[in-house]
C-alpha cells in the first residue's frame, strides 16, 4: 500500500506514526465484514448510469472502435492514478474527506470541504433519475406498456403509436423539450409519455413556471429516499450487504439484454455503427476531451466516495489490486453496455426503416424514450421492460448510497456529535435532499433538474482533482507517498 514509511508526514502536522497511533486508540471504527463487501460498494458506485446512457453514444460518435485509444490513454494517464490515490488515501488515514486532507496537508483542508459540497450538490438531484426509473418500473406492471399507444389522456393529435415510425427529431435530443411540449412537431408516443405524463413539461413555460408538485413523482423520490435511508443509516454494515443485490443485479440484466439484442434482426448493423472503426476522429481535440470526461465522470475521483469506502479498510489491505480490479469492471461494463444498447437500436432502425443516427442518443433520451419505444416492440416487452428499469434502479442506488456515505463519513469523522448521532443525521440530510428534490418533481421540475446537472459536478469536480494532485505531489511529496 501506499505511503507505509513512518518515518515522516511530507506537508501534514501528524506525522504517519502518530495517526496510527491514534488510529489504534480508536478501536471503535467500523471496519468492512470482508473484502468483497468494499469490492461491491466500489464497484457499484463506480459503474452507474453514465456507463450505460453515456458511453456507448460517445463510442459511435467519436469514431468507434478508435475511440477506444483515447479513452485508455486517458485511463492510464488519470483515471487510474487518480482513482487509487484516493483509495490509498482513505486506506492511510482511516478518516473521511475533511480530515484526512487535514492532516496529510494543513493547508489544503479545504480539498475536504470542497468534494463534500460537491458531492451534497449532486444528491439533490441525482435521486430524481432514480425517481424516474422507479416510475417507469411501476407503471411497466401491466399488459400494455402506456408509451406504445395514442389514445390516453396525455397524448395529442401529434402523437403517432409504436406502428407508425417517422423522422421524430425528439429521439435526437430532449434539450428541445419546449418545443416538443407544445406539439409544434410529430411524436412518439414514447416521447409523449415522458414529456407530457412522467415531467408535464406541456403546463411549463420555463424554469420561472416550475407549476405544481407531480406527486405521484414526488411518492417516487420519497420511496427512493426511504430505500436510501434504511441501506446507510447504520453504516458500512448495511449498505455492504446491500450491495451484492444493487451492484451484481444489472450484470446479470445487462447479459440477459444482451443475449435478447444479438438475437433480434438488425443488431449486426447496430454492432457495427458501434464499433466500426474511424481513425480520422482520433485527430480532433474533442474526441480526447470526451474520452477524459467520461473517465473521470465514470470512475468518480473528485467526490471523497473513494476515500470514505476505503477509510474502513484494514490498513495493510491491498488497495492497489483494489482499484485495478474495480477500474478494470468499470471499463468492461462500459464496453457491454454499448452491444446493449447498439444491438436494440439495430433492431429499432431495422424495424422503423431508419438511420441509427436518427435514433441514436444519450442521457434521458435514451433510456426514457428511445429504448423503452424499443423494448416495447419486442415480444415478452413487459417482461424486458421490467429489468430493464430495475436495472436502472439498482445503477443509480449504488451511486447515491456512495455520494452520501461521503458526505456522512466525513462530517462524522470531522464532528464527534455527528458520529455519535448518526442515524439521526442521516435521515435530516434525506429530508433535506427531499424537500429540494421537490422541485424537480415539478410539472417544470425538469428544468430546474437540468440545471442543476449542468453546473454541479463538471468544472467543480475537475479543480478539485487538480488540487488533490498538486497536493500530494507538490506539498506532501511523492516519495513519501509511494
Amino acid at each position: 500500500m501506499a505511503m507505509e514509511d513512518e518515518d515522516g508526514g511530507g506537508g501534514s502536522d501528524t506525522p504517519p506514526v502518530e495517526v496510527m497511533m491514534e488510529r489504534r486508540r480508536r478501536p471503535g471504527r467500523e471496519q468492512w465484514s470482508n473484502k468483497t463487501d468494499f469490492l461491491m460498494s466500489v464497484i457499484g458506485f463506480a459503474v452507474d448510469l453514465a456507463n450505460v446512457w453515456r458511453f456507448p453514444y460517445l463510442c459511435y460518435k467519436n469514431g468507434g472502435g478508435a475511440f477506444l485509444i483515447p479513452y485508455c490513454t486517458m485511463l492510464l494517464v488519470g483515471g487510474i492514478p487518480l482513482f487509487y490515490m484516493e483509495l490509498a488515501l482513505g486506506q492511510f488515514y482511516q478518516t473521511g474527506a475533511i480530515t484526512c486532507w487535514g492532516r496529510l496537508v494543513p493547508l489544503f483542508k479545504g480539498i475536504g470541504y470542497s468534494v463534500v459540497l460537491i458531492a451534497f450538490y449532486v444528491d439533490f438531484y441525482y435521486n430524481v433519475i432514480i425517481a424516474w426509473a422507479l416510475r417507469f418500473f411501476l407503471a411497466s406492471f401491466t399488459d400494455i406498456l402506456p408509451w406504445t399507444t395514442c389514445d390516453n389522456d396525455w397524448n395529442t393529435i401529434f402523437c403517432q403509436p409504436l406502428t407508425i415510425w417517422s423522422n421524430d427529431s425528439s429521439l435526437n435530443s430532449v434539450d428541445n423539450v419546449t418545443l416538443l411540449a407544445n406539439d409544434s412537431r410529430l411524436a412518439s408516443a414514447s416521447s409523449e409519455y415522458w414529456l407530457r405524463k412522467v415531467l408535464e413539461l406541456n403546463h411549463s413555460e420555463g424554469i420561472h413556471d416550475l407549476g405544481y408538485i407531480k406527486w405521484d413523482m414526488a411518492g417516487c423520490l420519497f420511496l427512493v429516499y426511504l430505500i436510501c435511508y434504511f441501506s446507510l443509516w447504520k453504516g458500512i454494515s448495511t449498505s455492504g450487504k446491500v450491495v451484492w443485490f444493487t451492484a451484481l443485479f444489472p450484470y446479470v440484466v445487462l447479459i440477459f439484454l444482451l443475449i435478447r439484442g444479438i438475437t433480434l434482426p438488425g443488431s449486426a448493423q447496430g454492432v457495427r455503427y458501434y464499433l466500426y472503426p474511424n481513425f480520422s476522429m482520433i485527430a480532433k481535440p474533442e474526441v480526447w476531451v470526451d474520452a477524459a470526461t467520461q473517465v473521470f465522470f465514470s470512475l468518480g475521483p473528485g467526490f471523497g466516495v473513494l476515500l470514505a469506502y476505503a477509510s474502513y479498510n484494514k490498513y495493510h489491505n491491498n488497495v492497489l489490486r483494489d482499484a485495478y480490479l474495480a477500474i478494470m469492471c468499470n471499463s468492461i461494463t462500459s464496453f457491454l453496455s454499448g452491444f446493449v444498447i447498439f444491438t436494440v437500436l439495430g433492431y429499432m432502425s431495422h424495424v422503423s426503416g431508419r438511420q441509427i443516427q436518427h435514433v441514436a442518443t444519450e442521457g434521458p433520451g435514451l433510456v426514457f424514450i428511445v429504448y423503452p419505444a424499443a423494448i416495447a416492440a419486442m415480444p415478452g416487452s413487459v417482461f424486458w421492460a421490467l429489468i430493464f428499469f430495475m436495472m436502472l434502479l439498482n445503477l443509480g442506488l449504488d451511486s447515491s448510497f456512495g455520494g452520501s456515505e461521503a458526505i456522512i463519513t466525513a462530517m462524522s469523522d470531522e464532528f464527534p456529535l455527528i458520529r455519535r448521532n448518526r442515524e439521526v443525521f442521516v435521515a435530516l440530510l434525506f429530508l433535506l435532499y427531499f424537500v429540494v428534490g421537490l422541485a424537480s418533481c415539478a410539472q417544470g421540475g425538469f428544468y430546474f433538474f437540468n440545471l442543476l446537472d449542468r453546473y454541479a459536478a463538471g468544472y467543480s469536480m475537475l479543480i478539485a482533482v487538480l488540487f488533490e494532485t498538486i497536493a500530494v505531489s507538490w506539498i506532501y511529496g511523492l516519495y513519501l507517498y509511494y
